[in-house]
């Protein structure tokens, strides 16, 4: 099994999207692909890609640009520079799910739950090539969870609020990245599943919601 871990933010938007009742939740691998699912399924494309700009996305890749939207039984195609293409890095593992702060918890319970012989998890980074601070404290905190090493959150959250890949939240020129996005990134636990992505047959990924009840376990 494979964690694809993106905290600032696809791994964390795309919990925010599934609650909001999407009716298909899909992942490009290329912004063309994107184009070419959200015109074939009558989709919206969400978004971001480095050079394209916020105008050319019918939603961003922002949790609190999401909040009001009515997204009820709409299908939304996801594409990224980094966590949506992690996703499809790891496309041939047996399972692969994406985790951030938000699931946290239900992560790691989905994992006790499935039992893997083996677990991976992937720190997407900024990018996908330049390691974030974020990913890599996420994956070491679901890492201490699962092994019930203690962990202290609320460090992590005061101490990520000023990682370079941070900034962007307090930027006050930046109306693509709000102040919210940072909190609502942090909600610690506030989702009780986890996203599993699936390769399509004609392209993209779908990614299904799968509830992980309090408590479960192996």
């Amino acid at each position: 099994m494979v964690v694809v871990i993106d905290v600032f933010r696809s791994a964390s938007v795309g919990c925010y999207l599934v609650e909001q009742g999407v009716g298909e939740y899909l992942g490009a691998e290329t912004l063309d692909q994107g184009r070419q699912l959200a015109a074939e399924r009558g989709g919206l494309l969400l978004g971001e890609q480095q050079g394209v700009p916020f105008e050319d996305f019918d939603l961003f890749n922002s949790p609190s640009l999401l909040e009001g939207k009515d997204l009820a039984g709409k299908t939304v195609v996801h594409s990224t520079n980094a966590g949506i293409p992690g996703l499809f890095a790891c496309a041939d593992a047996d399972e692969v799910i994406t985790g951030s702060f938000v699931n946290a918890g239900a992560v790691v319970r989905y994992i006790r739950s499935r039992d893997p012989e083996q677990v991976t998890l992937v720190a997407v980074g900024t990018g996908g090539d330049i390691r974030a601070q974020e990913d890599m404290m996420c994956a070491m905190y679901i890492k201490n969870e699962l092994e019930e090493y203690p962990n202290s959150f609320e460090t992590l959250r005061s101490f990520l609020a000023n990682v370079d890949s941070a900034e962007m939240f307090f930027d006050e020129s930046r109306t693509d990245a709000p102040e919210r996005d940072y909190e609502l990134c942090m909600d610690i636990d506030r989702f009780d599943f986890v996203l599993r992505g699936e390769r399509l047959e004609s392209g993209g990924m779908v990614l299904k919601r799968i509830n992980v009840e309090l408590g479960e376990s192996a």
